[in-house]
C-alpha cells in the first residue's frame, strides 16, 4: 500500500524500494526520515494533504497540496484609536480652519469652536489624526473580535477579585466574633452554642464549595429500557429538590392553574409578591424573555415580509428567514444612524462640546453699563450677544428686519413694512399707512353694506299680467267685448283641435286688444297648474 513521492528510472530500483520498505517493516532496516528529521510513516501515501484519523499520523505531508500560506496583503490588526502622527507650528492649507489639523475639515471638526480659528491666528495647532486603511480576509472582516483588547477585562477579574477577598475577610471577622463570645460565656449554655457555631461553619463551608462541584447537583440516576427495558441513562432534572414546588407557592383554589401533566403553570401564582423578591413569575415570563422573543420578532417579521411580497416562509427555508431578518435589521440601524449624521451635520452637536466652566458662565468684570427708565443705555456700551456660525441679520429687499420679526392674524413678517409676503420689497412707513388706509376702507365698505342689508328699501307691489307684463291702474275692460273675445277664442281653440271646422272665407284680423288679451289669458292652460283639471 505504501507509495513512494519520487518517480523509479527502471523496474530495478522499483524493486530495490519495495524490498526495502518490506525490511523497515520487518524492522531489519532503518526508518526513513524527512527533511526536518522526523520518521516517515509508510502507512501513509505522501500525496495526501491531511492523514486519516485511524492511522495516528502526527502531521500532515506535503503542505504544496494545500493553501497554507496567508494572502500578504491580507491583516489582522486594527485602528491605533487616538493615535496623532504630526502637529504642525503655522497653519496649512486645506486644513481646518478652527483647530488647523489635516485630517478633517471645519464641518467636521469636533473641538469646541474657537473665538478665532486656527486658519487666522496660526496658534495651538491640533496634531493630525492617525488615519488608517486595512484590507481585511475573509476571516478578519467576520471576526467580531477583531481590535479587541484584552487588556481591558482586567477591571472586571479585579472587581470579582475584590469582592471574594472581602467576602473572604467578612467570614473570618465572623468567626473571631464567635470565638470571642464562645469564650465569654462560661455558663450553661454551651450546647446550644455549640448547635449554632456548627451551623455558621456549615454555612461558611457551603460557600467554598466550588462551582465545579455544583454542576451534576440537580442530575438523577434513572433506570430507563433495563432487563425490564433497557440501559441505564443520567437525566436531569427539572429543579433542584430544595426549591419549593410551583403549585405550593399558593395554595388557593382560585390562584393559577397548575397542569400536573406537562408539569406547568403559566400565569403567576404571586402577582401581587415584590418582583425584587418573586424566585417564579410563571412560565410566560419565558415567553417575553431571552432568545424566545428575539424568535417571536422574527416570525413576526418573516410573516410582514410575506405580505410585502417577499417569497420567505419561517418553516420551509429558516436560514433565509433568520438572513433576511439580520440584514433588515442591519439596514435599519444604519437608516437610522444616517438620518443621525445629517441632523448633526446640519445642527450640530450640542452634547459633545464641552460644557464651559463656572468662571465663565457666572463670572463678574469691572465693565460699568448705566441704563435710564426706559431701558436705554446711557453710559457704558451693552453686551454684545455671541453670534453663532450661521447666518444671522440678513436684510434683503430693502427690509431693515428679518422675516419672522412681526406676527398678526397668525400669520409672519417683516415688522419694518409689515408685510406679509416674505419675497416682497420693502416699503417702509408709506406701505404701513397705505395699508392702514386700504384697511380702514375696506371695514367702512363692510359696515355700509351690513347697515343697507338691516334697511332693505321698501319695493312697490304691482299686479303682473299672466303674459308677463304690467296691467295699468286705468285699465277698463268692455264685457260685452270681452265676452264676445271669449266666444272667439273657443271657436280658435276648436279649429285648432279640428281642421275639418275651418271655412275657406277666412278674414283675418291682427288687431289685439285689451279684451283679446284678456280673454287670451283667462283661456290659457298652464300645465304646471295643479287644478287645471278643475278650471274648464
Amino acid at each position: 500500500m505504501a507509495t513512494a513521492s519520487v518517480a523509479f528510472k527502471s523496474r530495478e530500483d522499483h524493486r530495490k524500494q519495495m524490498e526495502l520498505e518490506e525490511a523497515r517493516k520487518a524492522g531489519l532496516a532503518p526508518a526513513e526520515v524527512d527533511e526536518d528529521g522526523k520518521e516517515i510513516n509508510p502507512h501513509i501515501p505522501q500525496y495526501m494533504s491531511s492523514a486519516p484519523w485511524y492511522l495516528n499520523a502526527e502531521r500532515p505531508s506535503l503542505k504544496h497540496q494545500r493553501k497554507w500560506k496567508s494572502d500578504p496583503n491580507y491583516t489582522k490588526s486594527w485602528y491605533d484609536r487616538g493615535a496623532k502622527i504630526f502637529q504642525a507650528d503655522k497653519y496649512r492649507k486645506g486644513a481646518c480652519e478652527n483647530c488647523g489639523a489635516m485630517t478633517h475639515t471645519g464641518k467636521a471638526c469636533m473641538e469646541r469652536p474657537r473665538k478665532m480659528g486656527a486658519k487666522w491666528t496660526s496658534k495651538n495647532i491640533a496634531p493630525d489624526e492617525k488615519v488608517e486603511t486595512f484590507e481585511l480576509d475573509y476571516d478578519g472582516k467576520r471576526d467580531r473580535w477583531n481590535g479587541y483588547d484584552a487588556a481591558s477585562y482586567a477591571h472586571v477579574i479585579e472587581r470579582y477579585e475584590a469582592r471574594d477577598e472581602a467576602r473572604r475577610k467578612f467570614l473570618k471577622d465572623q468567626q473571631l466574633k464567635k470565638l470571642e463570645e464562645k469564650n465569654n460565656n462560661q455558663n450553661g449554655d454551651d450546647g446550644a452554642s455549640d448547635d449554632e457555631d456548627n451551623e455558621d461553619d456549615l454555612k461558611v463551608d457551603e460557600a467554598k464549595v466550588d462551582e465545579s462541584k455544583q454542576m451534576d447537583f440537580a442530575k438523577v440516576e434513572k433506570r430507563v429500557r433495563t432487563t425490564g427495558g433497557g440501559s441505564t441513562g443520567t437525566v436531569r432534572n427539572l429543579r433542584i429538590r430544595e426549591d419549593t414546588a410551583k403549585y405550593l407557592l399558593n395554595l388557593d383554589v382560585n390562584s393559577a392553574h397548575y397542569d400536573p401533566k406537562t408539569r406547568s403553570m403559566r400565569e403567576d401564582p404571586l402577582p401581587d409578591m415584590d418582583p425584587n423578591e418573586k424566585f417564579y413569575a410563571g412560565d410566560n415570563q419565558n415567553r417575553v424573555s431571552g432568545q424566545a422573543l428575539e424568535f417571536k420578532q422574527l416570525n413576526i417579521h418573516a410573516w410582514e415580509a410575506f405580505e410585502k411580497g417577499t417569497d420567505v416562509h419561517m418553516q420551509a427555508a429558516p436560514s433565509q428567514a433568520e438572513l433576511l431578518y439580520k440584514n433588515y435589521k442591519v439596514n435599519k440601524e444604519k437608516l437610522k444612524y444616517q438620518v443621525k449624521e445629517t441632523i448633526m451635520d446640519k445642527y450640530g452637536n450640542a452634547a459633545a462640546e464641552e460644557a464651559l466652566p463656572k468662571e465663565l458662565l457666572l463670572g463678574q468684570s469691572e465693565r460699568e453699563v448705566e441704563y435710564d427708565r426706559a431701558g436705554r443705555v446711557i453710559k457704558g456700551q451693552e453686551m454684545a450677544l455671541p453670534k453663532s456660525k450661521y447666518e444671522e441679520d440678513v436684510y434683503i429687499n430693502n427690509h431693515t428686519s428679518v422675516w419672522g420679526s412681526w406676527w398678526k392674524d397668525h400669520q409672519w413678517g417683516y415688522k419694518c413694512c409689515k408685510q406679509f409676503i416674505r419675497n416682497s420689497y420693502c416699503t417702509g412707513s408709506a406701505g404701513i399707512e397705505a395699508a392702514e388706509a386700504a384697511a380702514d376702507l375696506m371695514k367702512a365698505n363692510i359696515a355700509r353694506k351690513e347697515a343697507a342689508e338691516e334697511t332693505p328699501a321698501p319695493t312697490e307691489q304691482k299686479q303682473l299680467a299672466t303674459w308677463g307684463t304690467d296691467i295699468p291702474d286705468d285699465l277698463v275692460l268692455d264685457q260685452e267685448k270681452l265676452a264676445d273675445a271669449l266666444k272667439k277664442e273657443d271657436e280658435r281653440r276648436r279649429e285648432e283641435r279640428d281642421e275639418r271646422k275651418r271655412k275657406y272665407n277666412v278674414k283675418w284680423n291682427d288687431e289685439v286688444t285689451a279684451e283679446h288679451m284678456e280673454a287670451y289669458r283667462m283661456k290659457k292652460i298652464h300645465h304646471d297648474d295643479p287644478m287645471k283639471d278643475f278650471l274648464h
